[in-house]
């Protein structure tokens, strides 16, 4: 166990309920994570649904969470980003308008920021301060679902920001980890880092065996079902990047020449532009057009 991430998580004291929901398009998953005893909630990777072709959008998708929500009589108390991604829209702001709570991501959102504030060639009313966000995340912060005790962990490595939620025994792995069968997450994107990747990828095998991860994505590797749950001791025994027997060195040269031969992901310019606002536009032009930027040859 990382002494990083806490011995108060080894032996939840309650196990979430965790309800999810799949967005075909993105093949993203998105959580509602519930306190077994009491109506708390937190949603965790909201997903609006974007045509990239025609610039509309819906809220299909978000709304699936809410009519689960109001079945079920849920209090959202967090909407939380596990990092700015790069192949969907995030929908926290709608669903913090319907729902309330608070929306939360890594603290280093700010190099997030930073970095694509610059590719985009933003202008002085974009804050780089992470003020889109109601909390910022210290790495090993502990904050609370109703009765459940969750921790943030930070593992740069795919972005500067990425974070871990564990909680319980569950672990909201964001894009750190793929189901063994896939591996690992890309770690060339600005700001990224093969090596950081290993690294925080050792803090989530270091949990005990039994604990349950969750992906962010799953695409159906060699044709089966897409699955969204695993748990540490899978990913030991056989992930085909990370596994126990893998080394730092072997992981950062197949991480490196792997990504070499990846292409874009096909939403990265809208979602990047998006999410590192917390899920909201580019303010409207003086025709009351909003306007998301292509950068040539900066990707």
């Amino acid at each position: 166990m990382n002494s990083a991430i806490g011995s108060n998580l080894l032996v939840p004291a309650l196990t979430p309920e965790v309800a999810a929901f799949f967005d075909q398009d993105s093949n993203t998953f998105s959580y509602i994570v519930r306190d077994p005893k009491s109506d708390a909630c937190a949603i965790i990777d909201s997903v609006l649904n974007f045509d990239y072709a025609s610039g509309h959008y819906d809220f299909e998708g978000a709304n699936q969470i809410i009519n689960f929500i109001e079945k079920h009589h849920l209090s959202v108390q967090w909407h939380i980003e596990t990092h700015v991604h790069a192949d969907h829209l995030s929908a926290a702001p709608y669903l913090q308008e319907k729902l309330g709570g608070k929306l939360g991501i890594g603290k280093h959102i700010t190099i997030v920021q930073e970095s694509f504030g610059k590719i985009f060639n933003e202008g002085s009313d974009f804050q780089r301060d992470g003020s889109q966000f109601d909390h910022l995340f210290e790495d090993s912060e502990t904050y609370t679902i109703g009765n459940l005790t969750a921790m943030a962990i930070h593992t740069p490595g795919h972005t500067p920001a990425c974070m871990n939620h564990v909680v319980g025994g569950s672990v909201f792995v964001g894009d750190t980890l793929f189901l063994p069968d896939s591996g690992t997450a890309r770690a060339d994107f600005p700001g990224g880092s093969a090596k950081q990747l290993f690294k925080s990828i050792q803090k989530i095998l270091s949990l005990p065996p039994e604990f349950k991860l969750y992906m962010c994505h799953d695409y159906g590797s060699n044709g089966r079902e897409v699955e969204y749950q695993t748990t540490v001791m899978d990913q030991l025994n056989h992930n085909i990047h990370a596994n126990s027997s893998v080394t730092e060195s072997e992981f950062v040269e197949m991480r490196e020449i792997r990504d070499a031969t990846l292409g874009m992901p096909r939403l990265i310019i809208p979602s990047i532009q998006v999410n590192m606002r917390g899920g909201h536009f580019p303010n409207p032009e003086s025709n009351d057009v909003i306007y998301l930027k292509v950068p040539i040859n900066a990707l």
